[in-house]
Formats: C-alpha cells, sequence, structure tokens
C-alpha cells in the first residue's frame, strides 16, 4: 500500500522552530500512516512578483518546483508563527507564488498555528486558505496554540497533553479528508 503525501510547511525559517518541531514531532507518530515531507525552502522564493508570473515571464525554478510539491501532495499542512499580529513574511509570499494557479484547489489541507498569541495569524491564514482551496477549511483541521514554544520540551516532544491531542486531531482530520 502506498502512504499518502502530506507536504508539511513550517511558516518558520529558523532551524528548529517550535513549528518545524510540532511537524516533525507528528510526522513521526502518523509515520505508518502517511509519509510527509517537510518543506525548509521558504527563504528561497523570490519576492512574488507578478510581471514574472505570467504566460509570457519565466517563472523562477524555485517556484515552479513549489508548485510541483503542492500540486502532487495529497495533503497540505502548514504550522506558523504569527509575527506582529500577521502571518510571517515568507509564509505569506510563498502563497501568493501560488495565487495565479489551482495547486490549492480543492486540496486536503490543514493549519496548526504555533505563537505567544496567534489569533490574527490564524485569521488572516484561514481566509487566505478559504480563497485558495475555494471552500472552508474542515473545523477539524485546524489548531491554534496559544503559547506554543512553552508547548514542546527540550527533547522536541510535545510535552502538553491538550496541545498533543489537538495535533492528533488535526493530522487525523487531514489523513480522513485524503481519504474522502
Amino acid at each position: 500500500m502506498n502512504k499518502k503525501q502530506v507536504l508539511a510547511i513550517s511558516g518558520s525559517i529558523r532551524k528548529n522552530s517550535s513549528n518545524e518541531l510540532i511537524l516533525k514531532a507528528a510526522a513521526k507518530i502518523f509515520s505508518e500512516e502517511i509519509e510527509v515531507n517537510i518543506y525548509n525552502q521558504l527563504d528561497k522564493l523570490p519576492f512574488f512578483n507578478p510581471d514574472l508570473d505570467n504566460e509570457y515571464a519565466d517563472v523562477p525554478e524555485t517556484v515552479i518546483n513549489f508548485r510541483k510539491l503542492v500540486d502532487n501532495a495529497d495533503g497540505v499542512i502548514i504550522c506558523t508563527p504569527e509575527y506582529v499580529f500577521s502571518l510571517p513574511g515568507v509564509l505569506k509570499n510563498a502563497l501568493e507564488w501560488t495565487v495565479s494557479t489551482t495547486v490549492f484547489t480543492f486540496k486536503p489541507f490543514a493549519f496548526i498555528v504555533a505563537s505567544a498569541s496567534g489569533e490574527k495569524a490564524f485569521e488572516s491564514l484561514n481566509l487566505i486558505m478559504d480563497t485558495l482551496l475555494q471552500r472552508p477549511v474542515g473545523e477539524n483541521c485546524k489548531l491554534l496554540i496559544p503559547g506554543g514554544k512553552g508547548k514542546i520540551n527540550s527533547e522536541g516532544k510535545l510535552s502538553d497533553t491538550l496541545v498533543l491531542s489537538g495535533v492528533k486531531n488535526v493530522f487525523a482530520s487531514l489523513i480522513k479528508e485524503m481519504e474522502d
């Protein structure tokens, strides 16, 4: 049996960020069911420029590769912090590079915002993805983790049982969406 392929995107480019650690922990928990590919090249994407994103331009190779990863994945999950009451610029930039495509359209999708507060990033990502997906993100496919950094122990494991349960629920819901 071939495992479903999940593209996991951390909105933080910091090495071993709490968001990346959450994705790695969940990938380990669900390793029997899905193959998780963590995308760690957000900082390699050029700034979005509509002049480079049309049929007459040479779309940058890094953008083409990112779009292919999204398109070829059976499902996508984003785990991101909140920076200055919004999404990190590198994540927003990556999402902007997909607007002129249909790579996210009706794609099984989930997201987690793990940050000090995270409410504004949560609202923003929910709105953006509802637009890109052309449907609302399922309620069980999104999670807000206030104080995210404090929910991971020094070994990089989810130490808060409620958060662990929430992350498991989001991944299980994404897996269910990929099966439908």
